[in-house]
């Protein structure tokens, strides 16, 4: 398979919470990304897109999917500055890496919402391992449409560790091993 540079933007986040250095998506090459934009007085992202990007985060692999929150503020930029979204972080239980959006010099759109030339929260864009944006999409996605992509993006580039973790599940005398409400049987 042939491979071409990929040239995706970079995330332009004036500060990020829950990351102890800041999150390039170079320094996640090998993963597929999932970034959910949001913007903490949007009702649409408070109940759809964080409870989303949190069930997201908890179901795959932390190791091959890496769940970004992106705080891209359009409007009320009063209300909605970094001691607030502090709050409401801890508030919510979000424990994923979420940047602030820098504001852009002039007008409301930030900067990353306008490299990605995304329309409003909430929007997900998801990448491949490769860095390459695979879906970008406004507004309410479903769960299994999401989850459909992440999917078929790491089934593209299967890991090793997949196939260890299901010998494992396996039990040496080759009887039935059961984990997490699961029963597997040796063939």
């Amino acid at each position: 398979m042939k491979t071409t540079a990929v040239i995706t933007p970079p995330l332009q986040a004036s500060q990020w919470f829950n990351s102890p250095q800041p999150v390039t998506l170079e320094s996640l090459h090998g993963r597929v990304v999932v970034l959910h934009t949001f913007q903490m007085l949007c009702p649409g992202c408070v109940s759809h897109g964080l409870p989303q990007a949190l069930r997201t985060h908890r179901l795959f692999p932390q190791d091959r999917v890496s769940v970004i929150g992106l705080h891209t503020v359009f409007e009320h930029h009063d209300v909605m500055g970094p001691r607030a979204l502090r709050v409401f972080l801890d508030e919510y239980r979000i424990p994923f890496p979420v940047g602030v959006d820098q504001a852009a010099p002039e007008g409301p759109v930030p900067l990353t919402m306008q490299a990605y030339g995304l329309q409003g929260t909430p929007s997900v864009v998801v990448f491949d391992p490769e860095g390459r944006v695979r879906l970008s999409h406004f507004g309410q996605i479903d769960d299994l449409q999401l989850g459909a992509v992440i999917g078929q993006l790491l089934a593209e580039a299967p890991s090793n560790e997949a196939v260890d973790a299901a010998s494992a599940a396996t039990s040496r005398d080759g009887a039935s091993a059961c984990a997490d409400g699961a029963c597997h049987v040796k063939q």
